[in-house]
């Protein structure tokens, strides 16, 4: 009979320092990986007293106590399935799959069905922090049945990264594929994070004329105040870092790649009917920075002249304008946690959600706290910049992101992230956004109808020809 606590399956980076993290907790960890090399140099660099190894798939499930917990730590997609059919057989009604990756939601809804078929229980759990994460508390985001979490809690909540009130950055989100969905959207939050720190450093590099080494001093004094983050944090390291006395920035090639879950959440916003604008400029901008070739459009395309505007007003223009848009980013990523949790009945709890995200994962920031207070304080909160607090910093901040983003733009200065934050605000406050003449158009060629202010119901207008074409 197995004794051991858990078994890890994957000795990637992820898997290796997950495993170090559990068996630093006092469990006990079997681990196993399809090609026994990877297992071998695992245990000759990181032998632990905890950690059992095995290489044979049969031996690791047996070293396992019941109800088995078996966590797969392996590349998603295909690579999972044929994992859990070769698991399955070897697996008894009450034990655990635990799939930590970053899987498809949809993929772990339908492994769900497959795993119940047996009496097995799946759990999909999102797990954000990267390899420092896992070694030394990630942030994790657990979807399943209650009854699941309730018997790997005690593990997955000692090894999580710890908020400020000492509250562990692990909870059951939800269930069947709920886990892997916040993570999705924790992601794609990310990617619009980031584009937004980029724009705003692109800005100061070219229009203010800043250094890197100088830039590195402004982002490390806008993490002392409420733009305080770990995105923020790191980027002043990444502007600091020297190497044979140059800046390691100015060597990275101007490329930026994806694996694709900001992609997901894009997809899955549109069909919603979820605007996450933010998040779809960042994956078009890291798309784009990939066509290096053919950017050359300066050629046909003059850029405008630009002129330089190193002031401390800039500076603090550019402050503001980042902190309104990272507003609009995390109120769109929470608006589509909204709307999938009806579509799905997953009845998500957005202020815990905000709370996972308080420490250990990507992007922990210092108003997470404040969306899980206005959670709190309103559930049903429609979009998180009708909350008091938020309103005001939006009124606080619009004026610069106007500001910044049309001087950015009148320099030739990408920052589709920042207008886009801008536009988003825009369409919310405008009293019109030109879709009655998109309606009227539908009409006019495909009879699509369209509702009337004066009237109730659909309407089709037989329109004329007015003028000759």
């Amino acid at each position: 009979m197995g004794v051991q606590n858990i078994g890890i399956i994957g000795m990637g980076v992820m898997g290796s320092n997950l495993a170090l993290n559990i068996a630093d907790h006092a469990y006990t960890v079997s681990v196993y990986n399809h090609t026994p090399r990877s297992t071998e140099n695992f245990v000759r660099d990181h032998a632990h007293a905890n950690i059992i190894p095995y290489y044979d798939l049969q031996q690791f499930i047996a070293s396992l106590e019941k109800p088995r917990k078996i966590m797969l730590m392996i590349v998603a997609g295909e690579p999972v399935d044929q994992m859990i059919a070769r698991i399955l057989p070897l697996t008894d009604a009450g034990d655990i799959i635990i799939d930590g990756g970053n899987s498809f939601f949809k993929d772990t809804q339908r492994r769900t069905q497959v795993c119940r078929e047996k009496g097995v229980f799946f759990v999909g759990m999102g797990i954000s922090g990267g390899e420092t994460g896992a070694r030394r508390g990630p942030a994790v985001m657990v979807g399943g049945e209650s009854t699941a979490y309730e018997k790997i809690r005690h593990i997955y909540e000692a090894v999580a990264a710890k908020a400020d009130d000492d509250k562990p950055c692990c909870a059951h989100v939800g269930p069947d594929g709920a886990g892997h969905f916040v993570k999705m959207v924790h992601n794609g939050i990310e990617y619009a994070d980031m584009q937004l720190i980029a724009e705003a450093y692109l800005l100061l590099k070219e229009m203010g004329g800043y250094t890197h080494a100088e830039l590195a001093d402004i982002f490390h004094d806008w993490n002392t105040g409420e733009l305080h983050s770990y995105l923020i944090g790191i980027t002043a390291d990444v502007l600091a870092e020297t190497e044979d006395g140059g800046s390691v920035l100015s060597m990275i090639a101007d490329r930026a790649e994806q694996k694709g879950t900001g992609r997901w959440t894009g997809i899955e916003a549109l069909a919603e009917g979820v605007d996450v604008s933010l998040i779809i400029a960042a994956c078009n901008a890291r798309v784009l920075s990939q066509v290096a070739g053919r950017r050359r459009a300066q050629i046909v395309f003059p850029r405008p002249e630009r002129g330089q505007v190193k002031a401390a007003d800039f500076v603090e223009a550019v402050r503001k304008s980042l902190y309104t848009a990272k507003i609009v980013a995390y109120a769109q990523g929470f608006a589509l946690y909204q709307k999938a949790s009806q579509t799905y009945g997953w009845q998500l709890d957005y202020r815990r959600i905000a709370e996972i995200f308080r420490a250990g994962c990507i992007i922990q920031a210092k108003f997470l706290d404040t969306i899980s207070t206005a959670y709190a304080e309103d559930a049903q909160v429609e979009n998180l910049l009708f909350h008091p607090f938020f309103t005001g910093k939006i009124k606080e901040g619009e004026h610069s992101l106007r500001q910044v983003a049309a001087l950015g733009l009148a320099a030739g200065i990408p920052v589709p992230a920042m207008a886009g934050a801008l536009t988003y605000l825009d369409a919310y406050a405008g009293p019109c956004v030109g879709a009655n003449l998109i309606q009227g158009l539908r009409d006019y060629f495909g009879a699509h109808t369209f509702r009337r202010t004066d009237k109730e119901g659909n309407f089709h207008h037989v329109w004329r020809e007015h003028y000759k074409r």
